[in-house]
């Protein structure tokens, strides 16, 4: 979990997330960890669907020293397959506005922008996104 902890916050520095609320998080996500040669590149995170909803979240981060290389599309695969098989029909994803690359991989892959959120204390926004195809 610390490796996943790590890229996160270095990604989401808005929004660091200390390992108590990690481990909460991962009682009801699945939070994987991708490695090369033992060292950590990547992370996702998927929200499998609430009760009320069909929709699953899907986080792919990939560090910014292993961009462009391949992973950002493994970690997301393996996130959207995860969250396929936990019953979702509709698949949404989350990207720091700052984070252009995110942005350009998440529209690449036929997310579209339904909206924009700024935390309390923050600037920089929050763009939620929906799979579109």
């Amino acid at each position: 979990m610390r490796d996943w902890q790590h890229i996160h916050n270095l990604i989401i520095p808005a929004d660091p997330l200390p390992a108590a609320e990690i481990a909460v998080r991962a009682q009801r996500n699945l939070l994987e960890v991708a490695y090369l040669d033992r060292v950590a590149v990547g992370c996702s995170t998927v929200r499998p669907p609430a009760d009320d909803t069909a929709a699953a979240t899907v986080i792919a981060r990939v560090l910014p020293e292993h961009r462009r290389q391949g992973f950002g599309e493994q970690i997301y695969l393996r996130a959207l397959a995860r969250a396929r098989e936990s019953g979702a029909e509709v698949i949404e994803t989350v990207v720091l506005a700052s984070n252009e690359d995110g942005l350009r991989f998440a529209r690449q892959h036929g997310f579209v922008e339904t909206d924009r959120y700024v935390l309390p204390g923050d600037t920089t926004p929050f763009v939620d996104l929906r799979l579109a195809r």
